[in-house]
C-alpha cells in the first residue's frame, strides 16, 4: 500500500469553501468561497492565488471549451471575466424562489451544465426543506427542470460509460443515481446507492476517479469516503484535520492528487482554535488512483 499523505495547500480560510475543479489547460485549481462571494484559483507551481469577487454567493465556477467560466452567483449562471475582474448574468434559474441560491454545479460528458439549487440557510446546514431543484442548462442557455423538492443541492458526477448519473441530496443522507442519456441529458429510475452511516456526517461534494468509484466529501464528519457504487461498500475513509470537509476533486499533472475543500462558517471559538486549518483547501497524495480530467462547459 502506498502511504498517504494529508497536506494544507491553500490557506483562505474560507467561510465555505466549495466545488474544487482542476483546470487542466492551466494546471490550476478553480475553487469558491460561497458565503465569502469569490472565486479562487490557485497554482501548485507558483503557490499564487488569485480571486474574483462576485458581489453574491457563488456556488460553483467551471471553465469553458471557448475560454473564461461560468459560475453560479445567486440564482444566475454567470460568465467571469478574470481580466476585468466581472462577472456577467447569462440566464437565471428559480424566479419564483428568491429566497434560493445555487448550490453546487457540474459539466455533464456532452458540455451540458447540471447545477442545483437550495433555500438560503439559516445556519449552515439548515435549511427551508425542499425548496430545491436540479436544472440543466446548454449551450444555448436552454435551461430545464429535471426535478424539485430538493433540500440542499449537492456533489455529482458520471460514471466512466457515461450511462449513470450520481447525485446528491445532503439532508437525505445518501448518495443516490439515476439512469443518464448524456444525448438528451434525460435522467430516471433514481435509486440510492450507499446511505451514510453513523459519525459520517452530511454527504457533500463528490468526484469520480478513474475506476469508476465515488469520492465524497462528509460534511461534519471530517473525512472523504470512498464508495464502490456497485455494491454500495465503503473502501477507505479518509479523515482531515478540519470537521466541515465539504468537496473534492483529483488534479495535478496525472491526476493522482486530491484535493479537498473545507467550511469555517458556523464553527464556534472553542472549535475554531482546535481546527486552525478550518476553511483551507487539502491535498491528498498516495492514494494509489486517478481521476479523471473535469468536462469544460460548451457554452
Amino acid at each position: 500500500m502506498s502511504s498517504v499523505r494529508i497536506e494544507c495547500v491553500v490557506k483562505t480560510n474560507a467561510l465555505i469553501g466549495e466545488g474544487p475543479v482542476w483546470e487542466e489547460s492551466e494546471q490550476t485549481l478553480l475553487f469558491v468561497d460561497i458565503a465569502g462571494r469569490k472565486i479562487h484559483r490557485w497554482s501548485p507551481a507558483t503557490n499564487q492565488i488569485q480571486s474574483v469577487e462576485t458581489g453574491d454567493t457563488v456556488g460553483f465556477t467551471v471553465p469553458c471549451m471557448s475560454g473564461g467560466y461560468v459560475a453560479g452567483v445567486g440564482r444566475s449562471i454567470v460568465t467571469v471575466d478574470w481580466s476585468t475582474q466581472t462577472v456577467t448574468s447569462l440566464v437565471e434559474v428559480d424566479e419564483d424562489k428568491p429566497n434560493n441560491r445555487l448550490n453546487d454545479g457540474k459539466v455533464d460528458p456532452t458540455g451540458r451544465l447540471l447545477a442545483g439549487t437550495m433555500g438560503k440557510e439559516v445556519r449552515p446546514a439548515e435549511v427551508q426543506r425542499q425548496q430545491g431543484s436540479l436544472f440543466s442548462v446548454t449551450s444555448d442557455l436552454t435551461v430545464t427542470k429535471h426535478f424539485d423538492q430538493v433540500d440542499i443541492s449537492n456533489g455529482m458526477d458520471w460514471s466512466l460509460d457515461q450511462k449513470t448519473f450520481f447525485y446528491i441530496d445532503s439532508l437525505s443522507q445518501t448518495v443516490d443515481a439515476f439512469d443518464y442519456d448524456s444525448n438528451t441529458g434525460y435522467m430516471g429510475n433514481r435509486r440510492v446507492v450507499y446511505h451514510m452511516e453513523e459519525g459520517e456526517g452530511l454527504p457533500d461534494g463528490m468526484t469520480v476517479d478513474a475506476e469508476g468509484r465515488l469520492w465524497v466529501a462528509c460534511y461534519n464528519g471530517g473525512r472523504v469516503i470512498n464508495i464502490d457504487p456497485a455494491t454500495g461498500v465503503r473502501l477507505q475513509t479518509i479523515s482531515l484535520p478540519v470537521t466541515k470537509t465539504t468537496s473534492c476533486c483529483f488534479g495535478g499533472p496525472d491526476y493522482t492528487d486530491l484535493y479537498v475543500t473545507s467550511a469555517s462558517m458556523g464553527l464556534d471559538q472553542s472549535e475554531k482554535h482546535r481546527q486552525p486549518l478550518a476553511g483551507d483547501t487539502f491535498r491528498v497524495t498516495g492514494l494509489g488512483v486517478k481521476g479523471r480530467p473535469s468536462n469544460l462547459f460548451s457554452g
